[in-house]
């Protein structure tokens, strides 16, 4: 409960001030704004998810880190599409952490830390050996 009033104080003082410094037409402009890029990144959470599932799958993040990533993504959507100065501050970050991490994890694949490669039944077969098909000719001939 503590912590909630210590976001609506601080929610009041930081819109207070910087809508008074915008005025109030900038103010509505920033809103809508912020708003609209809110929904905008939940309309296309489904492709950081899936970049996300892949980069799981490849073994370049472990579930934790997906957790997070999407975590983050959405919960900083959220925090833009509602009104105000300082929760659009909270969300914006949050979504530069992802973009943090997805540029490292892009580092990672490029540098090859990520399994990318799929042998079959995960066995690594030898280069050196041949596989060939025998193929046996039971006819018998008189």
């Amino acid at each position: 409960m503590k912590y909630f009033v210590l976001y609506l104080f601080l929610e009041v003082i930081i819109s207070v001030n910087i809508s008074s410094y915008l005025g109030g037409l900038l103010t509505f402009v920033e809103i809508m704004f912020s708003a609209f890029i809110g929904i905008s990144i939940l309309l296309n959470f489904r492709k950081t998810l899936t970049q996300n599932m892949q980069a799981v799958s490849y073994n370049c993040i472990d579930l934790q880190q997906f957790q997070n990533l999407n975590l983050f993504t959405i919960f900083g959507a959220i925090l833009l599409i509602i009104p105000g100065f300082f929760t659009d501050i909270l969300g914006i970050l949050m979504q530069f952490s992802v973009l943090t991490t997805m540029f490292v994890n892009r580092y990672n694949v490029k540098s090859g830390k990520c399994n990318t490669k799929f042998t079959q039944n995960n066995i690594k077969k030898d280069s050196n050996v041949i596989d060939v098909e025998i193929i046996s000719d039971n006819s018998t001939t008189k």
